[in-house]
């Protein structure tokens, strides 16, 4: 994927404020004025191009974001929400009716899980869960009324690999949309350029980048992202998740710096995972060998900005898992917290954490044990301190 590279096409983007800013003014506005009433009834009906009528529907700001996502990943157009969730919700409905099914990766975040398992039911809208990266397993699951085949290009917690070539052409043989959601890997994957239909984002993590705000985005073609925001069936625009101004120019700024960012994240975490590794512990990471996707993963990735900043580690049990996290913490090495993308390594075990959602009888068949760690790894400039002090922690645990 050399030939497309998002940062490049970020860097391109040119906008200037109302008054010559280098950034765009912020539109601190809920409602916007019309010389005419003609023009208002036209910006109304979507018929009026650079108009602004109410900014649960668009504003300037908001706008300036969205062009420049879609920019990153390569697609038409976008739009930002006010969350991961508003995104992936909003974009289900959109395409999803009464009766309609789904087919998803097993290994996904677990809001997404929770949503499509037990909140999309009520809707007559089912859903089969299958191990994405198997072909067949994709292919047995579709059904005539099956409309969306979802993945995560790199699944939260296991790091699975979704091969989105081989499920783009699935899902155009059968006419289904390809959605995904791209948390992991932003820069380093376009997922639209390999043949998804839909690309999803979680603006809180790694693109925001300071763990200060919540945000989302829907990368798609035009004609896509105005139905989502048609006044009379568009789920973004009646079911409200409208990103606010002043948090979209916050995101704005800091995408600037996040080809930088990816490198950093990569490296570190390219750097533990071999370490690790050799020491015996249990480490999955799409930049391992030991990885069972590594080597198509490597034909994916923009190289320039490595295999990401998520590795997972397998200490045995989650009081040892418990104890190594607190331990860390307390060494000044991360924080036990959820999320990830900050400057700062975040660890959780996922099984009773971001992945709750997921009966623990499903956990185990799918392979997420008890004493996993999801680890998200920081911009430390000496890595090499880094895992000096998290062995350490494992001696005097006895992991090590």
């Amino acid at each position: 994927m050399k030939n497309f590279d998002a940062a490049d096409n970020i860097q391109d983007l040119q906008y200037f404020g109302e008054f010559g800013g280098v950034n765009p003014s912020i539109s601190d506005s809920s409602t916007y004025t019309f010389l005419s009433a003609k023009t208002m009834f036209d910006t109304f009906e979507g018929n009026t191009d650079g108009c602004y009528l109410y900014s649960r529907h668009s504003s300037p700001s908001n706008l300036y974001l969205s062009q420049a996502l879609a920019a990153m990943e390569g697609s038409e157009a976008a739009n930002v929400t006010a969350s991961g969730m508003g995104a992936i919700t909003s974009t289900l409905l959109q395409l999803c009716k009464s009766n309609d099914h789904i087919v998803s990766s097993r290994t996904i975040y677990g809001g997404t899980y929770a949503f499509m398992k037990n909140f999309l039911p009520g809707f007559a809208i089912g859903t089969t869960f299958v191990d994405i990266t198997k072909i067949e397993s994709v292919q047995a699951a579709i059904l005539p009324q099956t409309k969306v085949i979802y993945c995560e290009t790199v699944s939260n917690p296991l790091l699975e690999v979704a091969d989105i070539e081989a499920l783009a052409k699935l899902a155009k043989k059968h006419q289904i949309t390809l959605i995904v959601d791209n948390t992991f890997s932003p820069l380093s994957v376009a997922p639209i350029q390999l043949g998804a239909d839909i690309v999803i984002h979680s603006l809180t993590k790694y693109i925001n980048g300071s763990s200060d705000t919540v945000g989302g985005v829907i990368c798609a073609s035009s004609d896509f992202i105005n139905a989502l925001k048609s006044v009379n069936d568009g789920a973004c625009m009646l079911l409200g998740p409208t990103m606010d101004s002043l948090r979209a120019s916050s995101i704005l700024k800091n995408l600037r710096t996040l080809h930088i960012r990816i490198k950093q994240h990569s490296h570190n975490a390219q750097y533990l995972a071999e370490k690790l590794e050799l020491d015996g512990i249990k480490t999955v990471y799409p930049g391992l060998a030991s990885h069972p996707s590594h080597a198509k993963y490597s034909n994916m990735i923009n190289a320039d900005y490595g295999f990401g900043g998520m590795l997972t580690i397998d200490v045995g049990t989650l009081d040892k898992a418990n104890a190594l996290m607190e331990l860390m913490q307390n060494n000044n090495l991360g924080y036990l917290a959820v999320s990830l993308g900050f400057y700062k390594t975040l660890f959780s075990a996922p099984g009773t954490s971001t992945s709750s959602e997921i009966p623990l009888e499903e956990q185990k068949e799918m392979g997420l044990t008890d004493g996993l760690i999801r680890i998200s790894i920081g911009l430390d400039n000496d890595i090499e301190r880094t895992y000096q002090s998290i062995i350490k922690c494992m001696k005097e645990l006895n992991i090590l």
